[in-house]
């Protein structure tokens, strides 16, 4: 009962904080320099100022500002998100689309960057001052270091170019009517490229935090009881020092969903992968309001719940933490 009560006050809270969000999200954009219209002539190449006026009065764009406003949040609630002009296709059925491709891409990740991340700060801690650690140490600050676009632009020139073991760009190179498991084995061959691009520096952050939480837990008094016990040392390692130093790893994966959808669009855009990122960067190119104001309100959405889906996740890592 505590628990349903707990989510229902944060579901509460984050209708709020996405009614914020949608209305700064709609002011910001409408601050931008000329409106759709304008582009949508611009694309047919017609510079007669009544048929912009007349696109503007289709559009709703001659209407006052508080009146556009609500008509946008009457279309939030609706689900009907207009139509992106620079694709002709509804902005839900786009955003659908891509939706399942930026899903797998951010699942996969951010799943290298937390076992990664994890493993390899288990081990610099275990083995602090000593050579492995050094060596975690100095990856982890070069994976750091080094821009995303750089690392994918030389696994591009590496692995695609000179050795030829992967796929450059892409989502799948087979046809529809391939069988399942080829088409499988073809996805993550497309896969592995811009997961390690978009991972690699989450592995870095997630290593550090890990070995520095790991350092802290381990000489606390229940870990040292649990080694008089004589219990086995993996086992004093994962259930008793672990799951207390994973909760900062949790905090962080959980605050770094919007940094792995900004990072989706770069590296959407240099592998060719058809997701959102990729769909965010043509439609700001192309200026198509509607389809932003879409992508934009998804990203919310998605950081909310996964806000409340790591607070939940505590409960389950400390039982020491209650909901209340």
């Amino acid at each position: 009962m505590a628990l349903l009560r707990y989510v229902l006050r944060r579901l509460a809270q984050a209708l709020v904080v996405l009614g914020i969000v949608i209305v700064l999200q709609f002011l910001l954009l409408h601050m931008a320099p000329g409106d759709v219209a304008d582009v949508i002539a611009g694309e047919s190449q017609a510079s007669d100022p009544a048929f912009v006026q007349q696109l503007r009065s289709e559009l709703g764009l001659d209407r006052p500002l508080p009146v556009q406003l609500l008509l946008h949040l009457q279309r939030v609630v609706t689900l009907d998100w207009g139509q992106a002009h620079s694709m002709d296709a509804p902005v839900w059925q786009l955003i659908a689309e891509r939706l399942p491709a930026t899903g797998l891409l951010m699942l996969s990740a951010i799943g290298l960057a937390v076992v990664l991340g994890v493993g390899l700060g288990m081990a610099a801690a275990l083995q602090a001052r000593r050579w492995l650690d050094g060596v975690i140490s100095v990856l982890a600050l070069l994976f750091y270091a080094t821009p995303g676009f750089l690392v994918g632009i030389v696994m591009i020139l590496v692995f695609s170019v000179q050795l030829q073991w992967l796929p450059m760009a892409g989502m799948s190179s087979l046809y529809d009517d391939s069988p399942a498991w080829l088409r499988m084995v073809d996805l993550a061959r497309h896969l592995v490229l811009p997961t390690a691009t978009l991972g690699l520096f989450y592995v870095a952050i997630y290593t550090r935090l890990m070995r520095a939480a790991m350092l802290e837990v381990l000489p606390m008094e229940h870990v040292r009881t649990a080694r008089s016990k004589g219990l086995a040392p993996w086992r004093v390692v994962w259930h008793h020092a672990g799951r207390n130093a994973l909760l900062p790893i949790v905090t962080m994966a959980g605050l770094q969903v919007s940094s792995l959808l900004g990072g989706s669009v770069i590296v959407e855009t240099i592998f060719g992968w058809p997701g959102i990122g990729r769909l965010a960067f043509e439609a700001v190119f192309k200026r198509d309001v509607p389809l932003v104001m879409g992508v934009l309100l998804l990203s919310s959405v998605l950081v909310l719940a996964v806000s409340l889906a790591v607070d939940l996740l505590y409960t389950r890592l400390d039982p020491r933490i209650r909901l209340r």
